[in-house]
């Protein structure tokens, strides 16, 4: 509507413009009075079609290029007129002089403006303006077709930067100093000039290695301009230094900082060295108060070593001396005398310092300081301050009829400008009243009640407070303090009942009302009207009407949140002081069942090893029910009938009803439900998932060689470190329960060859020669890596040392005779065509048994006599084994022992020991029949005792882990069991190995997350060292035994 407006403006104008042009040209000659008229209208008609138009914009210098400032067609909010035809589009013209280089360019089309690439620079842009005033840069664009034709003047405020350093006016300045200039005299130095403006232009000067002779101060001039000013800290002597040379810097306060330096040579010149000196330097004179205006105050001398104009002094105040010592006191300047120029008064000023300068005309004066005590005469009456301690109303005091004795009524001030006697003053009260006036600092009282006060007896008392000072005469003073007594409440609302007690049940809907509590007021009128509040104890979940007295309850409530509130309502009197009194109310919430069990963790994982008993315990399952009673009595049960395993319906205790073998099945995974016992029940249900932790049950089993009967041919001519023969055992355990490491325990009588422990390749060690061709039985040892028991078993290896094989049957034959000759380092096997070798060798291995014979009945003699310290030694390394477990039947941990058997041991230096290999029982489990007893020569246990440590050690779990073990002992009402007698040691060795950090009962929401939450009642044992057979058949001699013997059995003891 707006638009069209000013369209149908426009078009009468056009009209009229066009009427007067016509008439122009129609009637030449015209009266003054038309042409006037005429005049103004082509006026009007110029400005109205030029549309001239200014819009204002600021901008920063040295903004880069192509940075948008504005947009004209937005700013000047142009539009095209309704139903108006333009001959062409609107264009944007940016008018300027034909040379000039434009800060800023148009879009013609979008009427936008950005800086081009010409710099904006506002110090060459505004040279001579001054530093105050604003810097503007101004362009016109000219807006077509004509048909909308305008121009407009566009000002740029150019926003100042800091894009120009302070200079000097000259790098080097030159001044002079007289030698004689006082400390701190100043001197004015050239000021720098910075083109910038504002916080950007000078801020600071700096004085660079001023030496600590001369300083620098900074004075700003009223126009705002920062002057430098050179300060001599010391004095100065011509004859010692005539020049000095220093730097001075001075620096802007823009971002980033600018700065420059210029030299500063400061040049000495010699002045007159006699300065006047004060005869008296401090002079202290006393005069009164009242001493009448021209007074003589004192007379100062002072003296000239000079003459002539140089000892001519002239005194005169300091600047330091106040405005007011200037105006009271007057010094002559020829004769230094000092009068009384106004009257003194000692309450406004008591003493006055005069510091009087006499100067020769040279820089530096003489001073001399005049101390002026003024003393006092009794001209002033005390006066009275009253400070009221109670509000007032109207300057009266407003006091209840039933405040109490002593109560403070206003801090009564008595004080005297005057000093000592003059100034000492006293104050009283005139008449008997129940007020008192009690001294409690100096010239200070306070007003208080002395006796109790009676509204019907006395209404209002007006106190008249007098004080009289000690002068002579003594002066005084009077003042009147009104106090009114008020009627008081005395009574208190009384609540009718002593405590209100009520119930709701939980999940309520908001605003059930719950009780009426009500009060009574002895008074009468406003002060027996009351008020209920709640206290502030009072939780949000309740409301009160301030006038029935009514209690609502304005939430639902919930018993698991909060199952009992105490709570205070106060009843409140309309008095003046309004009186108060309380009644507790307590509201019970009913339990209703409206939660479900919770698991504590979502997802349960226990790790328990394989050995594990029959009805053992598993772990622990916990259920929270935050209801009540019934609610929250909690029913377990496994989901899906699992025969498996078994869960306690009230503790939670899981027991399994089945014996655990890691190698057949490794995890057990099952559902538990947990079902309250509401009136409608709520159950929820968790995953469990039972991880059969591996024990060291399994021995390593010998693939190569397959047998004892099994040999390899060695070539005499094989060089020492060349691998003969690899012996490959297995174990069926995992980790390192299956880790095997092999040894060489008995037969290489020659010490031919030696094992690699890890990889079992059996190695040449030395080069054969003659004597060693034949048959050659390593016995070699297979352990695994277990805790705290290593199981291992052994096999017999026998290489045969010979060019070729020439007569395999021979070989074979004595592979089987070994069994039944005795054990020999080795067996030769001549070849048949060579008969004089096999006499050789026949004769070596008889020399050679019949030494292995001497040998060994003298280690064996040895062996005898030094065992008994060694097996005392041994004992005291091991331990009795341990066993903490659970027990349901007694409810007892009872400590389970179990004792080992003793072993002899052999002193470290010996080589080889005696293992004797028993015969086992015929109804041992792992045995297939009865093993044969043999004595081979070992140093087992040499080996044993060295690589493991046989001390009872806890199983170590996680810093931050929780002790289910002390969980089930103090919260579980689970009884502790033992594992029986009758549990079959021989079927699973029951001993527990060190499991990891993560491994112990453990209750997780994920497999991916688990940490160890509970602790294992098996997880922390002493583990004693049952008895372990390995079966491995040899190839060696045997004793005699029965019928019944099956494959050779080779067992012994860790």
């Amino acid at each position: 509507m707006k638009t069209q407006r000013q369209w149908v403006l426009i078009q009468i104008f056009q009209v009229l413009c066009g009427i007067t042009q016509r008439t122009i040209r129609s009637r030449p000659v015209m009266d003054l009075l038309s042409g006037t008229y005429i005049f103004a209208v082509l006026l009007a008609c110029v400005v109205f079609h030029s549309g001239a138009q200014e819009k204002n914009y600021t901008i920063r210098e040295e903004m880069p290029e192509n940075v948008l400032i504005g947009d004209l067609l937005k700013d000047l909010n142009l539009s095209l007129v309704p139903n108006k035809s333009l001959t062409s589009a609107m264009q944007f013209k940016l008018v300027y002089k034909t040379g000039d280089v434009p800060l800023i360019r148009i879009e013609e089309d979008t009427g936008e403006i950005f800086t081009t690439g010409a710099r904006i620079d506002r110090e060459k842009l505004c040279v001579g303006i001054p530093t105050d005033e604003q810097c503007f840069y101004e362009v016109e664009v000219a807006i077509l077709p004509d048909e909308i034709f305008r121009l407009v003047k566009i000002r740029f405020l150019i926003e100042d930067i800091n894009d120009n350093a302070p200079l000097f006016p000259t790098t080097v300045i030159n001044i002079s100093i007289p030698e004689n200039s006082a400390i701190n005299s100043k001197y004015t130095l050239p000021a720098a000039i910075d083109p910038d403006v504002g916080i950007n232009g000078v801020q600071n000067y700096e004085l660079i290695k001023g030496q600590n002779i001369f300083g620098l101060d900074v004075i700003e001039t009223p126009e705002g301009e920062k002057m430098p000013q050179l300060i001599v800290q010391k004095e100065l002597d011509r004859e010692e230094k005539d020049t000095y040379v220093m730097k001075v810097k001075v620096e802007d306060g823009g971002f980033p900082q600018r700065s420059s330096t210029a030299i500063l040579q400061v040049s000495v010149t010699d002045t007159n060295d006699n300065h006047p000196v004060f005869k008296e330097t401090e002079i202290e004179v006393s005069i009164p108060e009242n001493a009448p205006v021209g007074t003589s105050v004192t007379q100062l001398h002072a003296t000239d070593a000079d003459i002539g104009e140089n000892a001519r002094i002239h005194f005169s105040f300091s600047n330091l001396v106040s405005n007011i010592a200037k105006r009271l006191f007057h010094l002559n300047t020829t004769t230094g005398l000092i009068t009384i120029k106004e009257p003194l008064d000692r309450e406004e000023t008591p003493n006055h310092k005069l510091l009087v300068l006499a100067s020769d005309g040279g820089l530096v004066p003489a001073r001399a300081m005049v101390l002026v005590n003024v003393t006092d005469v009794n001209d002033n009456v005390p006066s009275i301050d009253i400070r009221y301690i109670v509000n007032t109303i109207n300057d009266t005091v407003v006091l209840s009829e039933n405040v109490p004795l002593n109560t403070k009524i206003a801090l009564i001030t008595v004080t005297d400008k005057d000093a000592d006697h003059n100034g000492r003053v006293t104050c009283f009260t005139d008449h008997e009243i129940p007020f008192r006036l009690r001294p409690v600092f100096s010239n200070q009282f306070l007003l208080e009640t002395a006796a109790y006060l009676d509204y019907e007896s006395t209404k209002e008392y007006a106190i008249k407070l007098l004080a009289a000072d000690a002068g002579k005469p003594p002066l005084n003073q009077s003042a009147m303090l009104f106090i009114k007594v008020k009627d008081e409440n005395d009574n208190a609302p009384v609540f009718t009942q002593s405590l209100v007690t009520v119930s709701i049940p939980e999940n309520n809907s908001p605003g059930i009302q719950l009780t009426k509590v009500s009060a009574t007021d002895a008074d009468t009128g406003p002060n027996a009207e009351i008020n209920f509040l709640l206290g502030p104890d009072a939780p949000p979940e309740f409301s009160l009407d301030r006038r029935t007295g009514m209690l609502t309850v304005v939430k639902k409530l919930d018993r698991e949140k909060e199952e009992k509130y105490f709570f205070t309502v106060l009843a409140k009197d309309n008095g003046v002081p309004p009186l108060t009194s309380n009644v507790t109310v307590f509201v019970s919430v009913i339990d209703q069942n409206d939660n479900t069990p919770t698991f504590t963790h979502n997802e349960y994982n226990f790790y328990v090893p394989e050995n594990l008993p029959k009805h053992g315990t598993v772990g622990l399952i916990t259920v929270t029910d935050p209801d009540y009673g019934e609610n929250s009595a909690v029913t377990l049960s496994i989901l899906d009938e699992n025969d498996g395993f078994t869960i306690d319906s009230q503790t939670g205790v899981i027991r399994p009803n089945i014996s655990f073998d890691r190698e057949k099945q490794e995890s057990y995974t099952f559902y538990v439900k947990a079902e309250d016992g509401g009136r409608v029940s709520r159950s929820s249900s968790a995953k469990v998932t039972i991880n059969v932790v591996d024990v060291n049950d399994n021995k390593p089993v010998f693939i190569v060689p397959p047998s004892n009967y099994s040999y390899e041919l060695v070539l005499p001519s094989t060089d020492p470190g060349t691998v003969v023969f690899q012996v490959i055992a297995v174990d069926n355990d995992t980790g390192m329960n299956a880790e095997v490491r092999y040894s060489i325990v008995g037969e290489n009588t020659r010490d031919l060859f030696e094992i690699n422990e890890t990889t079992g390749n059996i190695i040449m060690k030395e080069k054969c020669d003659v004597t060693d061709l034949g048959l050659h039985r390593v016995l070699v040892k297979a352990n695994d890596l277990g805790q705290p028991d290593s199981l291992f078993s052994v096999v017999t290896v026998n290489l045969f040392v010979n060019e070729s094989v020439t007569n395999a049957t021979l070989i074979n034959e004595l592979l089987h005779k070994s069994t039944e000759a005795p054990v020999t380092p080795n067996t030769e096997i001549a070849d048949a065509s060579s008969p004089t070798i096999d006499y050789v060798k026949i004769l070596v291995a008889v020399v050679a048994g019949t030494i292995t014979v001497v040998v060994v009945i003298f280690i064996t003699a040895v062996v005898r006599c030094r065992q008994a310290p060694h097996l005392k030694a041994a004992q005291k390394n091991k331990q009795n084994s341990e066993w903490a477990t659970p027990n349901p039947e007694n409810r007892q941990m009872i400590m389970m022992k179990k004792k080992k058997k003793k072993k002899k041991h052999p002193p470290k230096n010996l080589l080889l020991n005696f293992v004797t290999i028993e015969e086992t029982k015929a109804d041992d489990v792992d045995n297939d029949g009865n093993s044969i007893t043999l004595e081979l020569p070992i140093d087992l246990e040499e080996q044993t005792m060295g690589k493991y440590n046989w001390v009872t050690t806890p199983t170590t779990f996680k810093p931050d882990s929780p002790d289910l073990a002390r969980h089930y002992k103090s919260a579980s009402p689970q009884p502790a069991f033992q594992i029986q007698p009758e549990t079959p040691l021989n079927s699973k060795h029951h001993i527990i190995q060190e499991l990891p950090l993560d491994n112990t009962f453990v209750a997780c929401d994920s497999i991916s997350k688990c940490s160890s939450s509970s602790s294992d009642p098996y997880s922390v044992s002493d583990s004693g060292y049952p008895m372990t057979t390995f079966e491995a058949p040899v190839s060696v001699h045997a004793r005699p035994t029965d019928s019944r013997t099956s494959p050779i059995e080779i067992c012994s003891e860790i």
